[in-house]
């Protein structure tokens, strides 16, 4: 059985929550509910209420970081990724996004693609960025399309890519864009 704890956090995209173990955080998601607790928890192969000292530690680490983050005060997670749920193409892929893009840059995915050297088509990289297990920390949401956004499975879909990118800088503000 796997050692998990969460650590959830209220948003202008609504209330993110973040699975952690003791090797880190193991999946999030922008939605916190029972459901996705467990759903994150099966996928994880734990049962509820299993969090011990080392996960309930890193989670409320994970919690500081994403307000700060949120709140447009953090630039740079330090707590670390625990892989464990990313298929060996996704860790290669996301593994480059996560340690070369950095905040307020975006690549696109024909460029993760070839940055990455994983041999897939840019089409493919989209459907990687759409199964990642830990948005916004491994930042998906900094890959575009060649000729706008692109896609986004997270939160609201682009609304919320959107948001992000303009957290960051990378997208200018909108008129009705309120301040973190």
């Amino acid at each position: 059985m796997v050692d998990v704890a969460f650590g959830s956090v209220l948003t202008p995209l609504g209330r993110f929550v973040a699975a952690v173990t003791p090797d880190g955080v193991a999946a999030t998601d922008f939605r916190d509910a029972p459901a996705t607790r467990r759903r994150m928890l099966a996928r994880l192969g734990a049962g509820a209420g299993e969090a011990g000292a080392d996960a309930g530690a890193w989670a409320g680490r994970v919690e500081e970081e994403l307000a700060a983050y949120f709140a447009g005060r953090l630039r740079a997670f330090t707590v670390p990724v625990d892989w464990r749920l990313f298929t060996p193409a996704q860790r290669r892929v996301l593994g480059t996004l996560y340690e070369t893009v950095r905040y307020g840059r975006v690549t696109t995915y024909g460029g993760l693609a070839a940055e990455s050297g994983a041999g897939l088509p840019a089409r493919a990289i989209g459907s990687i960025m759409g199964g990642n297990p830990v948005p916004v920390i491994v930042p998906c949401h900094r890959v575009v399309a060649g000729d706008g956004l692109g896609g986004f499975s997270g939160g609201d879909g682009v609304e919320s890519k959107r948001w992000l990118l303009t957290l960051e800088g990378y997208l200018p503000p909108t008129l009705d864009w309120e301040l973190p």
